[in-house]
């Protein structure tokens, strides 16, 4: 870290209590849904609260969405967030992230039973490059896609938006103390994942997601994989960098396959205030914790959170160590987002940002977040 300010003699700065952090990483956001604040009720369930955002993404004027996306990464720049993994649907915050200060990774979402290829998210990623932007392709979920669909999206060729072979063109560079950190192969994908039981009973032909296929016509020809977990594993490369999204309902054994079928450890990126908000789910934290996972923190939408506070997601995680969430959030998501060469930690040769955290009892044998617990951008 280098100085910011000349010390001068009788000149004392003012004295800052807290923990000094590195800037968070927002390993998964939607920022385009910032104007769909408060527009669903929480509590209604997963399948509601799909059925309700079909309803309201018609919402608002375009000058009424790009004004609320701005309120956001505002927000998130002042509470100390350094970088996003934010999923789109649309170019429409481009524009804003290339003057944002915040580094973004652009995941274009491939979404839709009825969809055919990821080319026009392939031509997205292409003018989000053009912007200066970091981009790359992803499939939204394992069951929200066909198999040729989702084979494109997933696939482990050039159309990911960064090459596969012949440079690292964005990836991590340098060795550092955590492992999974080395050269990615690949861009990353940012998979919604068992964020409910009913994606697990859909491909049993059972559940709410199963029976909102049946009345809206849909077709689903990936039933015959048998499970998420299996779908995952045959159609991902091995070699793909992904990060799972929620994961509520995994456990040993879809976490022992995955881990079995990667090279790299995929990364469980948890929400916890976003699943509570949706249907009250828990992402399974103590058995993260126990395998030693990789694991970062993300806060999911405005659609189906009441703020994009990092801060507030940690403190909804109290059976975690603090020094383990702290991690998550800045280490973890720079990590899963191949920026462990720039952000992330204070260390050498990087430029993470500096948050101060305060409201924190670090005097309790066990520290916790108290409800006063917030954080401010100092670099």
């Amino acid at each position: 870290m280098t100085a910011v300010e000349e010390y001068r003699p009788g000149r004392d700065p003012a004295p800052l209590e807290g923990i000094l952090v590195p800037g968070w990483v927002n390993a998964h956001c939607h920022l385009e849904l910032s104007y769909l604040h408060g527009a669903i009720a929480p509590g209604g369930g997963f399948a509601a609260f799909a059925a309700a955002m079909g309803r309201t993404r018609g919402l608002c004027t375009e000058q009424q969405r790009l004004r609320a996306a701005e309120r956001a990464d505002r927000a998130m720049w002042e509470e100390g967030v350094q970088a996003v993994g934010d999923v789109c649907n649309g170019e429409s915050t481009f524009a804003l992230k290339s003057r944002s200060p915040i580094r973004y990774h652009s995941f274009m979402e491939l979404f839709g039973l009825r969809s055919a290829d990821a080319a026009a998210q392939r031509a997205s990623v292409r003018r989000a490059e053009a912007t200066g932007l970091r981009a790359s392709v992803t499939p939204h979920s394992l069951y929200s896609l066909n198999t040729a669909a989702f084979a494109d999206a997933a696939g482990d060729g050039p159309s990911a938006g960064i090459p596969c072979s012949g440079g690292i063109s964005g990836a991590d560079t340098a060795e550092t103390r955590r492992p999974g950190r080395g050269p990615a192969e690949c861009a990353p994908l940012s998979i919604h994942f068992l964020e409910s039981e009913g994606e697990a009973a859909l491909f049993r032909g059972e559940g709410d997601l199963s029976e909102w296929y049946a009345r809206a016509g849909f077709s689903a020809d990936f039933l015959g994989f048998g499970s998420p977990t299996a779908r995952l594993t045959a159609q991902v490369p091995a070699s793909r960098r992904v990060l799972l999204v929620h994961g509520c309902c995994a456990g040993e054994a879809e976490m022992e396959r995955i881990d079995a079928h990667f090279t790299r450890p995929a990364t469980w990126v948890v929400c916890p205030r976003s699943n509570r908000y949706i249907s009250g789910a828990r992402p399974p934290l103590e058995l993260l914790l126990r395998r030693g996972a990789q694991v970062a923190v993300g806060t999911d939408s405005l659609a189906s959170n009441t703020s994009l506070s990092m801060v507030a997601e940690l403190a909804a995680m109290p059976e975690v160590p603090l020094e383990e969430r702290l991690w998550w959030a800045t280490g973890g998501g720079a990590q899963a987002l191949g920026l462990a060469h720039r952000i992330g930690a204070f260390e050498t040769g990087l430029s993470p940002g500096a948050v101060l955290l305060t409201g924190a009892d670090i005097r309790s044998p066990r520290p916790q977040l108290t409800p006063e617990a917030r954080s401010r951008r100092l670099i």
